[in-house]
């Protein structure tokens, strides 16, 4: 077998394991930098292709409390793996796994917790693809869908939605400016030990079909320039307890303007996102997972492209914590308020946005409510001064 065909083989032994597709970003996309290992080896096969990416983020950052000085480390914060290609006209794969995540198998999904995608997708026309495996949840929202290392720090809603599951969707491209997508995948990887932080309450029963369903409207007017990314998902956490999202984006991007108005919403059978559960203190002598819960995330950004090779935002997000029915110690009502408000300068001093180096400012504040304090909260302010590096790097 000549080298060709090995290494032919050895990438499509890799595929045979890749189930799934997402919507999120690549890290470099196929015809952003060099050509594909396959496609130098077979100049005449248009559609097999090949791609390998690396992604390293590394940065040094000084944390303070309520301002005050708590420490300055340096900090690998994500080193990532891709390949993605098609195998025909109709067929391509994406796999990518983090480096920087636990590599434990989930039980439900039967796949490291390290694995961040791992589909197919089938495309028979431009109208119409599914997507079959590990892959991006279809909610609304435009923070929720940038690559993370475009990202120095995640609203607290989307930092708590497990955004990769195993399942299967359907896009319809109703026109060229309008897509609906239809999805089916698993609420949760693995048990619920693993996903309520004091696990599932007494007396509440497994979820027989824990599915998380979800309808995704994506739509643009204006040449590109007004965009919307609307979705809705709801799913069964455990008998009689379900959950529900509610997402929307609205995005202007005109030349080096890139403005966006994110809001999130969701309510909680039990307290997926755990920030409710995790404020019973030392006066709680049980705690146990709060249920009928209700989060809020409004988020807001700016981006303007100074020169070719500077960039700079600000961006805040304003979130809210509350309960929409009493049950056991958890009174109705709202628990905490957040406050997220970022500054972030970048450069970029090769041509293209592989490699980036920022300066970010972090201010975090939250404010309890009497209802969060009579369970014994604490909430300090947090505050964040980093310089950092991004490299994303072709390998072929």
């Amino acid at each position: 077998m000549n080298i060709r065909k090995l290494i032919t083989v050895c990438l499509l032994g890799i595929l045979s394991c890749l189930p799934g597709k997402a919507q999120e970003e690549a890290l470099v996309a196929p015809n952003d930098s060099v050509s594909s290992l396959l496609n130098k080896l077979y100049p005449d096969a248009a559609n097999l292709s090949a791609h390998m990416n690396l992604e390293f983020y590394t940065s040094a950052a000084a944390y303070f409390t309520d301002e005050k000085f708590e420490e300055a480390a340096f900090k690998i914060n994500r080193v990532r793996l891709e390949i993605l290609g098609a195998f025909s006209k109709e067929f391509s794969w994406h796999f990518r796994q983090s480096f920087n995540k636990y590599s434990n198998p989930h039980a439900l999904d039967n796949l490291s917790s390290s694995i961040e995608y791992a589909y197919v997708n089938w495309k028979p026309s431009d109208k119409f693809n599914m997507t079959i495996g590990k892959q991006f949840v279809a909610m609304g929202g435009y923070e929720y869908y940038l690559n993370s290392n475009k990202v120095r720090e995640f609203s607290e809603f989307n930092d708590y939605v497990a955004a990769y599951q195993a399942g299967i969707s359907t896009a319809f491209n109703l026109t060229p400016t309008q897509e609906l997508v239809l999805q089916v995948t698993n609420f949760r990887s693995g048990e619920d030990k693993d996903m309520y932080v004091y696990g599932r309450p007494e007396g509440i029963a497994q979820a027989k079909a824990p599915l998380l369903s979800s309808v995704n409207w994506n739509g643009s007017y204006a040449d590109n320039t007004i965009r919307f990314r609307y979705a809705a998902s709801w799913g069964q956490q455990a008998a009689g307890k379900n959950i529900l999202y509610l997402t929307a984006a609205n995005i202007y991007e005109k030349g080096p303007t890139l403005v966006y108005l994110d809001v999130m919403y969701t309510r909680q059978g039990l307290d997926n996102h755990c920030s409710i559960s995790e404020m019973q203190g030392a006066m709680i002598e049980n705690p146990v997972t709060a249920q009928n819960t209700e989060y809020l995330a409004v988020i807001a950004n700016f981006d303007y492209r100074i020169h070719r090779h500077w960039n700079a935002y600000i961006k805040g997000a304003y979130e809210t914590a509350g309960v929409y029915k009493a049950n056991g110690h958890f009174e109705k009502g709202l628990y905490r308020t957040t406050w997220n408000l970022q500054g972030c300068v970048e450069y970029f001093p090769m041509e293209n946005s592989e490699l980036m180096i920022f300066a970010h400012l972090l201010h975090k504040g939250h404010k309890l409510t009497d209802r969060a304090r009579a369970l014994g909260a604490i909430a300090p302010d947090k505050q964040r001064i980093s310089i950092g590096l991004v490299y994303t790097i072709p390998v072929f």
